[in-house]
């Protein structure tokens, strides 16, 4: 089959957004389910709030259940699990860059934090440590946007005009 075929057949779904198929129910011979590359997926993320060394925030696929999650550690990276919470979050508001309205909403997404068992801890690697922005470019970013708008204000009503004509 051409790719182009594949293209203009069918549109094109992002990973995150895709229907996990379910296992079959009986096959014959009862073979064990073996799992190569899982289609599930799964992000570490940084917990914002100060929590034991032994909590880890996952951010998953939204089909993801408890169990899945426990068993995707425990059977993939054999880390043991003592306890999984997950929850659901609202996707952030995208607002309008310089109107300030809301133009769309991110895409829901389904949080786990699991604490870790046999005495494991993790702790988060700082990767930035001296990379931090400087301040004076900070504020001179700053100075240039309320610049830019100033101009973009003073000259609202000749926007259809070419530049040169302003």
């Amino acid at each position: 089959m051409h790719l182009t075929r594949i293209l203009t057949g069918r549109s094109w779904i992002p990973l995150w957004k895709r229907k996990i198929p379910p296992y079959p129910v009986y096959v014959q011979g009862n073979p064990q389910n073996r799992i190569f590359l899982p289609m599930f997926w799964m992000k570490m993320v940084k917990l914002e709030l100060n929590s034991p060394p032994d909590f880890v925030e996952f951010i998953v696929h939204p089909q993801m259940s408890k169990l899945d999650v426990k068993q995707y550690l425990e059977k993939i990276y054999k880390i043991q699990v003592l306890n999984v919470r997950t929850s659901l979050r609202q996707g952030k508001d995208v607002l309008h860059p310089s109107e300030g309205y809301i133009i769309t909403r991110e895409d829901d997404y389904k949080v786990a934090f699991v604490q870790l068992g046999d005495g494991r801890t993790f702790e988060f690697p700082n990767i930035f440590i001296d990379k931090s922005p400087d301040e004076k470019d900070m504020e001179l970013m700053q100075k240039m946007e309320v610049r830019g708008k100033k101009k973009y204000e003073k000259q609202y009503d000749r926007a259809s005009l070419p530049p040169w004509f302003r």
